[in-house]
Order: structure tokens, then C-alpha cells, then sequence
């Protein structure tokens, strides 16, 4: 079975985060964000 990438973008304060957590809940699924000031994916850089 492949591994999907979903993309979601849009203007600030649209619900994108929302949307992204109510997608990983439903279908099991792992967030990576990625913005113009940083880049995460479940790393402890602290």
C-alpha cells in the first residue's frame, strides 16, 4: 500500500489546523508543518 501526502494551504485563520487534526483523527494519519519560519515533524529538538 503507498503512503498518501495531502497538502492543505490557505490564508491565515482559515481553519487549516483544524482541518489537519480532524484528518489525522479520522484516518489515522501523522501532521507535518511546514511554514516561511520553520519546520517540524515529530522531533524532540529540545
Amino acid at each position: 500500500m503507498k503512503n498518501k501526502v495531502y497538502i492543505i494551504c490557505g490564508p491565515t485563520s482559515s481553519g487549516k489546523t483544524s482541518l489537519a487534526l480532524d484528518l489525522c483523527k479520522k484516518y489515522g494519519g501523522e501532521i507535518v508543518s511546514a511554514d516561511s519560519r520553520q519546520i517540524c515533524k515529530g522531533i524532540d529538538i529540545g
